[in-house]
C-alpha cells in the first residue's frame, strides 16, 4: 500500500501499482479546494456588494429592499429644493394662529387656537405629484375612506379664488365613533410646483377652524 506522507492523516490510500488513478484524484482534490478557497475570498471581498442586490432567476440584479439606486437607501432621498423668494408661496397668517418654518417637503406648520387636535400642514412638491385624483385618494385613506373615481371627484371639489389663481377644496369626515375631519387646498403655480394645504384632525376643532381656514386660501399669492 502506497500512503500520502508529510500528513498525520492518510488522505488517500491505493494498491501497489496504481499510482496514476491516486495522483490524478489527489489533483482533483487540490483544484477542487482551490476553486472553493477563490470563492470564498469572492464572497468576502464583496459582501457589501452582495447585501445591496439580490438577482432574480433569469434577469438582471435588482436592488435590495429599502436600497436605492447609487447605493442610497429608500427613506434617505434627498427633498426636492425648496423654494425661495418669488417662488415661495406666501399668505396672511390668521389671527391667533401659530406658525413655525418646517422642513424637508413640509414648507410650513400652522396651529390655530383652541382646545383639540387640528393642524395645518404646507407642503410643496415638484410638478404635478401625482395628480389631483391620487392625491386626493391618498387622503381619504388616511381616514379611512374609500376611494373617489372622477366623477365623485368632481362632486366633492370646491373652488376658492386666490390672489393666485383658483384653490381646489375638499372637505372629508372620517365615518368612525371618533370623527377625523380633513379639509385641503390644492394649488399648481406657474413655476411648475404644487402646493398642498391640509388642515386635518378632531372633527370638532377642524370644523372650528375651517373658516379661517377657508379666508387664509384666499390670501396665498407669490409676490
Amino acid at each position: 500500500m502506497i500512503g500520502v506522507q508529510g500528513d498525520p492523516m492518510q488522505i488517500f490510500t491505493v494498491p501497489s501499482g496504481n499510482t496514476q488513478p491516486a495522483a490524478s484524484r489527489i489533483r482533483r482534490t487540490v483544484s477542487g479546494l482551490g476553486v472553493a478557497a477563490g470563492m470564498v475570498l469572492l464572497l468576502g471581498c464583496n459582501r457589501d456588494e452582495v447585501s445591496q442586490a439580490t438577482v432574480a432567476k433569469g434577469g438582471p440584479a435588482q436592488p435590495a429592499p429599502g436600497a436605492a439606486m447609487g447605493g442610497m437607501p429608500m427613506g434617505e432621498l434627498p427633498p426636492p429644493p425648496r423654494p425661495t423668494g418669488s417662488g415661495a408661496l406666501k399668505w396672511s397668517t390668521p389671527k391667533g394662529w401659530t406658525e413655525t418654518a418646517g422642513s424637508n417637503m413640509r414648507f410650513a406648520t400652522l396651529t390655530p387656537p383652541g382646545a383639540g387636535k387640528a393642524e395645518l400642514s404646507v407642503v410643496v412638491l415638484p410638478g404635478a405629484a401625482g395628480g389631483e385624483l391620487a392625491n386626493v385618494n391618498r387622503w381619504r385613506g388616511q381616514i379611512g375612506l374609500e376611494p373617489l373615481d372622477e366623477k365623485g371627484l368632481a362632486a366633492s371639489r370646491q373652488t376658492v379664488k386666490s390672489k393666485l389663481g383658483g384653490v381646489s377644496v375638499f372637505d372629508f369626515t372620517s365615518e368612525g365613533k371618533v370623527q377625523s375631519r380633513m379639509v385641503t387646498g390644492l394649488i399648481s403655480t406657474a413655476d411648475g410646483n404644487t402646493w398642498f394645504l391640509k388642515l386635518v384632525g378632531d372633527a370638532a376643532p377642524v370644523g372650528k377652524a375651517k373658516p379661517d381656514f377657508m379666508r387664509f386660501l384666499e390670501t396665498l399669492h407669490l409676490d
